[in-house]
């Protein structure tokens, strides 16, 4: 096998960046559609079924300090980036385990940064989790399983 020159290290050092960029930047933009489409279809599904009540409707449109942006906007956002976090380790994978580690990994990891990291960095109690951090679950679950898919739909990943 030839050795590679210094240029060809570098240009594939360039490309493996490239690709790194395209991966997080792919991810937010997943993250954020499946925000809208997934999570949000759910939460309406849970508010016609009585599970979240229709005074924290799907796709709210109020404001959210201290930005004053849409809420459902505010949700987008944060979508995309745990979109941006998780497609570097989650992408990888192919077949079954790939829809699978998407799903679990949304349901079990961005439920506890929900419940347990972010009230107190505001300086609030843990909400009380029956029956919220099962329907976080649900809700983060879709989200994952939604990011997965527009990621394939994006050309992400093996199948």
């Amino acid at each position: 096998m030839p050795k590679e020159t210094v240029e060809t290290q570098i240009a594939k050092g360039q490309q493996g960046a490239d690709m790194s960029f395209r991966l997080l930047l792919l991810g937010f933009v997943a993250g954020f559609v499946a925000t809208l489409i997934f999570h949000q279809g759910l939460w309406f599904v849970f508010n016609q079924t009585g599970l979240i009540p229709e005074s924290r409707p799907a796709w709210p449109t109020g404001a959210i300090p201290p930005l004053e942006v849409p809420a459902l906007l505010s949700k987008a956002f944060w979508g995309g980036l745990w979109g941006l976090v998780l497609a570097p380790f989650l992408a990888r994978f192919s077949g079954p385990s790939y829809w699978l580690y998407w799903t679990l990994a949304s349901a079990i990891a961005l439920p506890l940064v929900a419940f347990f990291v972010v009230p107190p960095l505001k300086g609030l109690e843990t909400p009380p989790l029956w029956p919220r951090y099962l329907v976080s679950m649900m809700l983060n679950a879709s989200w994952g399983l939604g990011t997965a898919a527009v990621l394939r739909l994006l050309g992400v990943g093996r199948s």
